[in-house]
């Protein structure tokens, strides 16, 4: 399994009245986690985008378990999913040190410029995966 952790700081504007981060952030932080994964592994946004193709996400779900908080520190745990699909899929974990904050998953499918699906594997996310060793 490919992985990537990174690190990220809780800013005020993210917070809600009550102090804690509101929940629609962290779709942002599971993005943030996914586009340091691209980066890293060259299936970055820009990458397949040079690919003339689109990955829109078609399933975002988010597991809460404790709350954030303006000026925490946490870190993001990207891991990729491997499967025969014509699909990314990645799983996340966010973590104060040791405890488990929240655990996420999206789903993004490939579509050419004019919004046509693939139903196989595009070229070049086949490369990636044997450049990867996972195809």
């Amino acid at each position: 399994m490919l992985t990537h952790t990174s690190k990220f700081r809780v800013r005020f504007n993210e917070t809600d009245p009550l102090g804690i981060v509101w929940h629609g952030h962290y779709v942002t932080y599971l993005e943030d986690g996914r586009e340091a994964f691209g980066e890293k592994f060259g299936i970055s946004y820009k990458d397949i985008q040079n690919a003339n193709l689109f990955a829109p996400i078609v399933k975002c779900t988010v597991d809460y378990k404790f709350p954030l908080r303006h000026g925490d520190w946490a870190t993001i745990e990207t891991n990729y999913v491997n499967n025969v699909a014509a699909k990314l899929q990645f799983t996340y974990k966010i973590f104060i040190g040791e405890t488990l904050i929240a655990t996420g998953e999206t789903i993004q499918v490939f579509t050419d410029f004019n919004g046509e699906l693939f139903l196989s594997n595009p070229p070049f996310y086949e490369e990636w995966k044997k450049k990867n060793g996972l195809g």
